[in-house]
């Protein structure tokens, strides 16, 4: 008896402690991963719980991208901001903590020329959260519901992406035995682009032959709006002029020279539409849109050539307007003219039609190539046709209204307007070409006003001459000086910290820190001047030394404070070399140090 009730006992034992794991596996099952594919990466959802801390339950997000694709990690380094962010949009009896992400690596963009932060391959974020009420009895059950969206730019070597209407509806169940998370996509997921190796093609159907019919007439009014953009209007008042000088001619005069510009617009298209024919037809690849806005060396361009048409509205120098409009209004130089002026005013809108001419182009992109090229020169048509039409009918130029103080007004307004558009392109580029490009804009500034402003009509040809050589040789001296590509970063700057350089000192490691600040020009030089030397960085990897930059932009950051407090410095640029043992700091002030420094990294014992 005694035996049985002892077998009884050990059989209940075993079960009872089989409960916690049949349950845990009986959670398991019920929590498996909720898997979501977009684009080049999936997504998958669990519901994880916390060891401690006032949010005891989290969404854990699994990201796995393919290979040679990256998340821009860091709001710093990011390009626009466009950071990987996970965030609650909606949510009821929940309530959400801040996302936390995980370490992310360094990558160099060699089309930004700087190293950003990223997320590649699979990694995992975490989004913290606490029950609103929480918990209370063994029966309570709390289900929680909250819209997760999913923001940000990936990129591979060749292109980048944005993620877009990426957002989850999650179901969230907890009790005190079971938790569960149900996951569904709350808006459509954009369908995956072609890549650039393949490009499939698709036989006609009714659906595309419908598409077109919606495409090309969206493509034409995406050409009209092109002559609203901000970025036109430095060449209006010079097309306004055009037309109506052009009203006192006759009507075939007025219309071939309106024809004349409306063609210098098609030109410009037309242009475009080849370059995605070669692309398309010997690459297997389509010309990305955005990609010259992910060019410094384009965006920079455009926001200079703003900064001139500015100065344009300004009257600091005139544009010679063609002989059109004078006593050779047939010539062929006119209508040279004329076609030039139509082909820089498309130019001109680029900048401010990035979102329309984007999304025509997507679609151009994806058909074949010789509806595409019909698509894209839709666009251009849009764009010309009011010309055409203002040009070819004498009684609209006439209501046209005329020349007075308005236009000059108007004009001069609309220069503060393509400098706010400028200013928005430099703040575009990466943070390390933004100070070149504003300092060059400046430069080119002064020398454009010297060849508009210090010649006149009746200055002699040669002083005009001089003077002007004199300008384009000053710009292309500030370009030279400031407009180089920044290369590499041969150092590895740490954030300022003091424990971290005490930890250091307190290890027999040298510290070197540079104390810089955004708006210190002597700073950028010194940068230049001695850091950016391969022998400098050499050294500063052989000898061991720990490197530090102090940002001292602001009067509150900690380095601003340290560089007052601690080492008694009265402003920037100073970098302190700090030696194990030694009492006082070597300080190197000034901008040409490199041979000081030098000196004083070789003295250095090896680590």
């Amino acid at each position: 008896m005694s035996r049985k009730i002892a077998c009884i006992l050990w059989v209940l034992s075993i079960s009872l402690s089989l409960v916690p794991a049949l349950a845990l596996a009986a959670n398991t099952a019920q929590n498996q991963p909720n898997l979501f594919k977009h684009d080049v990466f999936t997504v998958s959802v669990r519901l994880q719980h916390q060891q401690s801390g006032r949010d005891r339950w989290a969404l854990a997000f699994h990201f796995d991208l393919e290979k040679d694709w990256h998340f821009y990690a860091s709001e710093k380094t990011a390009p626009g901001r466009m950071n990987l962010k996970v965030r609650p949009t909606s949510q009821k009896s929940i309530r959400f903590s801040a996302a936390q992400f995980p370490a992310s690596e360094i990558y160099f963009d060699k089309v930004l020329q700087q190293r950003i932060d990223v997320f590649s391959d699979k990694f995992t974020v975490i989004l913290p959260f606490s029950l609103v009420p929480e918990l209370t009895g063994p029966g309570d059950t709390i289900t929680a519901d909250a819209r997760i969206a999913i923001e940000g730019a990936y990129c591979s070597k060749q292109q980048c992406r944005i993620v877009r209407d990426f957002q989850l509806d999650t179901k969230i169940t907890i009790a005190k035995d079971k938790a569960t998370v149900e996951a569904k996509v709350a808006s459509p997921i954009p369908p995956e682009p072609p890549t650039p190796s393949k490009i499939e093609r698709q036989a006609t159907s009714d659906a595309t032959n419908y598409s077109v019919w919606l495409a090309l007439p969206l493509a034409l009014l995406a050409g009209l709006s092109l002559n609203i953009m901000p970025c036109v209007w430095p060449v209006l008042p010079l097309i306004v002029m055009r037309i109506v000088r052009q009203a006192k001619q006759n009507k075939t005069k007025s219309t071939a020279m309106g024809l004349a510009f409306c063609l210098g617009i098609l030109l410009f298209f037309a242009c475009l539409a080849v370059a995605n024919i070669i692309l398309q037809l010997f690459y297997g690849t389509v010309l990305q849109w955005g990609d010259m806005f992910r060019n410094p060396a384009f965006v920079g361009a455009m926001a200079l050539l703003l900064v001139v048409m500015a100065l344009f509205m300004f009257d600091l120098f005139t544009i010679t307007i063609p002989g059109s409009i004078g006593a050779k209004s047939g010539s062929a130089e006119g209508y040279a003219g004329s076609v030039g002026m139509g082909f820089l005013a498309a130019i001109l809108s680029t900048p401010c039609s990035f979102a329309i001419l984007a999304a025509a182009f997507a679609w151009a992109q994806a058909q074949q190539w010789l509806l595409g090229t019909i698509a894209i020169m839709t666009i251009g048509l849009g764009m010309a046709v009011p010309y055409a039409i203002l040009t070819s009918m004498p009684g609209l130029l006439n209501r046209l209204p005329k020349a007075g103080r308005w236009m000059e007004l108007f004009k001069q307004a609309i220069g503060f307007i393509l400098l706010i558009i400028a200013v928005k392109l430099i703040a575009a580029l990466p943070q390390a070409r933004q100070m070149g490009v504003l300092y060059f804009a400046v430069v080119l500034a002064f020398a454009v006003w010297m060849w508009g402003s210090w010649v006149s009509y009746d200055t002699k040809t040669a002083r005009k001459w001089s003077i002007r050589i004199i300008a384009v040789v000053l710009a292309a001296a500030g370009g030279w000086a400031l407009l180089p590509a920044p290369g590499p970063q041969l150092i590895d700057w740490q954030q300022y910290d003091n424990d971290l350089i005490d930890t250091a000192l307190a290890q027999k490691r040298p510290v070197l820190i540079k104390f810089t600040a955004d708006w210190c020009l002597s700073c950028q030089i010194a940068e230049k001047s001695v850091y950016d030397r391969g022998d400098i960085a050499e050294l500063i990897q052989q000898k061991g030394v720990l490197t530090v930059i102090g940002d001292t932009t602001e009067k509150n950051l900690p380095a601003t404070i340290g560089l007052r407090d601690i080492y008694k410095e009265p402003g920037v640029p100073v970098s302190v070399l700090l030696l194990p043992g030694s009492k006082e700091p070597i300080r190197l002030h000034g901008i040409f140090f490199a041979k000081q420094l030098k000196r004083h990294l070789q003295n250095i014992p090896p680590q």
